[in-house]
């Protein structure tokens, strides 16, 4: 950063950046969701007692992986495992007692603090898709993701009123060279949007960077002391955790920010059929991963994490919103509420290849179950189509859409004065109506979820405006919210200076495509 930026930065921000603020229009956005229900719990003590303790006879007798990291089988020996070659097997207990200095939850701020998240607790933070290589629209159909796409999905979550963060690889942008495209990302995240976001997990010198850029962003005291960021690590089930993704965690838990240690199980696939047979591995990797961080770093925030789904036995290909999988998602939150951590799954998961009703029936399964299993921090909330290869515009906004019902759901039931409406029956009593009386004018406006999409006109009405399907509704929906679209403001000095560092980055390396 330059020195005139810098010393703009010091003052606030200079006058431009208080114009900016001054003009900008402001994007309504719902709060974290905090619930007022209670979380569903289908193992009792016993149950989760026995998966425990066959998670440490896991980690103490098979052992797990790390992989092309000399340096962590030091660290793993010098804490007490046995270490044979890349087999670390660590003593009943050692994983657990090491996990006791995570914390049980954390603040993730955002550049706009209106729109820090606390994650965990009852917390519910829902980000969108993450990772697709191809993009599909009404117009356009099936075809690889751009830079152009990855902004565009940037602005509708910053646009979205129930999605809290602006997550991370929405769509992998495939017209920018490998190892150049995370610094495009995170530059649209820290400009088009002012939600919290994710940082790069491909390589550690992109978490590196990451942290760096935050650094110009935030400040870099601030960045000392607080998390400005949450990444994925995926374990590289069954339980190998790879050089690259323990590298990434390593930059980030020493950074003091937030890491999701997440299992990449597929039943029947990287773990056995049964729904026990498959939380034993998920709790052991994730014992061993959080484990890890805490030798890092001990304090550093992170996330149980569970992407669990099970496969088709004739195609092989993953199956979303299955009976299977929302036992996993309920079992595997009783087991990250009792390691005292904040918990991660569930999302807008299905295998459709269009946003059908295939696709509407098994991401309102995975929502739900979300819910009600006390996750806190929901990834793919919105824009997953094809099995999470395809982030999908109009899906994007049918779920963000739907959003909205989750907070309404976890709001529960009022029993306050207000809730109980004893005034509204003693006023219209036997044989009236409630839309004229002095309750439902009063409360009318906020005592119902609205959909910003779906269609409930008359059928003569749906008829005269093009009798649109709910792809359509979608379609025209991601246009008008494309149209809207205004920056938020920003100190003109910090977004100099991170493209300066963008744009020297990038000149210091040649473009890899691989």
């Amino acid at each position: 950063m330059s020195e005139v930026a810098e010393g703009r930065r010091a003052r606030g921000g200079g006058g431009a950046a208080r114009r900016a603020e001054r003009t900008a229009v402001r994007i309504e956005c719902a709060k974290f969701i905090e619930r007022n229900i209670p979380n569903l719990e289908i193992l009792n003590d016993e149950a989760l007692e026995i998966i425990e303790a066959n998670a440490e006879t896991i980690l103490e007798e098979i052992g797990v992986n790390f992989v092309e990291n000399p340096e962590a089988l030091k660290r793993w020996k010098d804490a007490g495992a046995d270490v044979q070659g890349e087999r670390v097997r660590i003593p009943k207990g050692l994983a657990r007692q090491l996990c006791k200095t995570a914390p049980s939850s954390y603040v993730q701020h955002a550049r706009n603090a209106e729109r820090n998240v606390t994650v965990g607790g009852r917390g519910l933070v829902l980000a969108p898709v993450y990772g697709p290589p191809f993009v599909r629209d009404a117009d356009g159909g099936r075809r690889y993701a751009t830079l152009d796409d990855f902004q565009k999905f940037v602005k509708l979550g910053y646009m979205s009123k129930w999605l809290h963060h602006s997550g991370g690889t929405v769509c992998e942008p495939t017209d920018i060279p490998v190892n150049k495209r995370h610094l495009d990302m995170l530059l649209a995240h820290m400009t088009l949007s002012d939600k919290p976001y994710m940082g790069s997990v491909t390589e550690p010198v992109r978490a590196e960077d990451s942290v760096e850029m935050s650094k110009i962003l935030f400040g870099s005291d601030f960045v000392d002391q607080n998390t400005v960021m949450t990444s994925l690590i995926n374990i590289n089930s069954p339980m190998t955790f790879d050089g690259i993704m323990m590298g990434a965690l390593e930059v980030y838990a020493k950074a003091n920010q937030a890491c999701i240690i997440s299992p990449f199980i597929v039943g029947g696939a990287m773990a056995p059929v049964t729904v026990a047979g498959t939380l034993t591995p998920v709790i052991a990797e994730v014992l061993a991963g959080v484990a890890y961080s805490q030798l890092i770093r001990q304090g550093a925030p992170v996330i149980f994490g569970a992407f669990v789904t099970s496969i088709d036995m004739n195609s092989g290909a993953p199956t979303f919103g299955t009976p299977e999988a929302s036992h996993i998602t309920y079992g595997a939150g009783q087991l990250a509420r009792r390691m005292g951590l904040p918990y991660r799954s569930a999302g807008s998961f299905c295998g459709s290849k269009l946003p059908d009703a295939q696709a509407a029936y098994e991401t309102s399964n995975s929502l739900n179950m979300g819910l009600l299993a006390g996750v806190n921090f929901m990834l793919h909330a919105c824009g997953w189509l094809e099995g999470g290869l395809v982030s999908s515009f109009e899906k994007f906004v049918m779920d963000a859409d739907q959003l909205g019902v989750l907070h309404h759901v976890a709001k529960g039931i009022d029993m306050s004065e207000t809730g109980q409406a004893m005034d509204a029956i003693r006023e219209v009593g036997p044989g009236g109506h409630y839309l004229g009386c002095a309750h439902t004018q009063a409360n009318f406006k906020q005592a119902f979820w609205r959909t910003e999409m779906l269609d409930y006109k008359p059928y003569e009405t749906w008829e005269e405006e093009g009798a649109r399907d709910t792809v359509a509704l979608a379609k025209a929906r991601v246009a008008k919210l494309l149209n809207d679209y205004q920056k938020p403001a920003m100190d003109p000095a910090v977004e100099e200076a991170l493209n300066e560092y963008v744009a020297k980055k990038k000149a210091s390396m040649p473009d890899a495509f691989m």
